[in-house]
């Protein structure tokens, strides 16, 4: 059964929640080069090229927040990609794991933004979701086909 719909959007070869994985790939990428390049670019070149010891120098508030975004999202991406891979294993697709990761996904992407202007409750509500959508891929994991 295809779950896939007109809309959904997938790389050749590949599944939805593969897609999705790729994408997610990509924004642990962009998140680590913008929160670095933010966070080094104002501790400058002295600090960048040495041993990086003690306190680092203080950055301004969109540089931590970008950093703090960052790490957010490396405390739930692992568990995003390691769910994908074990759904694509076992060969679980259907609309829950489709739509759940792309929510994650989708969700992912706007908090970047929400947490870098400092968007006040909007960003939780946001975190909440692609929380609650890798709760339902990990749920998909227990349930049969």
């Amino acid at each position: 059964m295809e779950f896939d719909g007109p809309w959904a959007l997938h790389l050749p070869g590949m599944s939805v929640e593969l897609t999705m994985l790729a994408f997610a790939l990509v924004l642990a990428l962009v998140q680590l080069l913008i929160a670095s390049r933010m966070n080094n670019g104002q501790r400058g070149v002295v600090w960048n090229l040495g041993p990086r010891d003690g306190e680092p120098p203080p950055v301004g508030k969109v540089a931590a927040r970008m950093e703090r975004a960052r790490r957010n999202y490396m405390e739930t991406f692992p568990i995003f990609a390691a769910t994908i891979l074990a759904l694509a294993v076992l060969f679980k697709h259907n609309a829950w794991t489709v739509y759940a990761s792309e929510i994650f996904v989708v969700a992912r992407v706007l908090y970047v933004p929400l947490y870098a202007f400092g968007v006040y409750g909007l960003r939780t509500l946001v975190w909440l979701i692609a929380t609650v959508a890798l709760v339902i891929l990990v749920i998909a994991l227990f349930l049969a086909q």
